[in-house]
């Protein structure tokens, strides 16, 4: 199952990959990773992608899509694979289509704003620990302290509404417009184009994981 994951920061992503990943004993495959494993394997790609990095320089996107064909040829990925954040943008789609990179489903997990803001901004953090607590879904047992060792907790800056929103709308310009080029593919190419599925990735757990399955199947 060759798989392409959408939606935007804060709306599960990473939980959802997992229980992808795991179901279908797939790698997970974000741009980063790849360019770390690249760069550290020391690959002829990798090297040149950093000569760029270390330059300060953006990898082009050639690059990006010659780093991903030269990943998705590795052993783990005979059972196929998932992107998580690639591609981000059109002209990155567009190019995984015409290198003929085949993608099976691409599967959105749907989460209004508001909903993204409460879970986020809500989020407080141990530091010492990295126990995460939330002031509604999951509050400690008193506001602003760590149940275990009785210091404060923080809110991170990346959970702070103002860069929650501005996050979001990053992701509403950049990557969202994504959504509308796959459902335009399915009705143009439906024989060649991926099948696009939209997850509401609202609700428990359980919940999500099967409304997941009924998109995988």
């Amino acid at each position: 199952m060759r798989i392409i994951l959408l939606g935007p920061p804060g709306a599960g992503k990473g939980t959802q990959a997992k229980y992808i990943t795991e179901k279908f004993g797939i790698p997970q495959i974000s741009t980063g990773d790849m360019l770390r494993a690249a760069v550290k394997a020391g690959t002829e790609l990798g090297l040149k992608a950093k000569d760029i990095m270390s330059s300060g320089g953006l990898v082009s996107d050639d690059l990006i899509i010659a780093l991903v064909k030269e990943r998705i040829q590795e052993p783990d990925c005979v059972n196929g694979f998932l992107f998580d954040g690639f591609p981000r943008t059109i002209p990155q789609a567009e190019a995984l289509l015409s290198q003929g990179v085949e993608i099976d489903k691409v599967i959105e997990i749907d989460v209004a704003d508001d909903e993204i803001v409460s879970r986020l901004s809500g989020r407080r953090v141990h530091e010492g620990s990295g126990r995460v607590y939330h002031v509604v879904h999951n509050a400690p047992k008193q506001e602003g302290i760590d149940d275990v060792t009785g210091e404060p907790l923080i809110q991170r800056d990346d959970d702070k509404e103002d860069t929650v929103r501005n996050r979001l709308g990053v992701y509403h310009e950049q990557t969202q417009p994504l959504v509308g080029f796959y459902q335009n593919l399915e009705k143009t190419a439906p024989d060649s184009a991926p099948a696009y599925a939209s997850v509401n990735g609202v609700g428990a757990l359980p919940d999500v994981e099967a409304r997941l399955e009924e998109a995988l199947a």
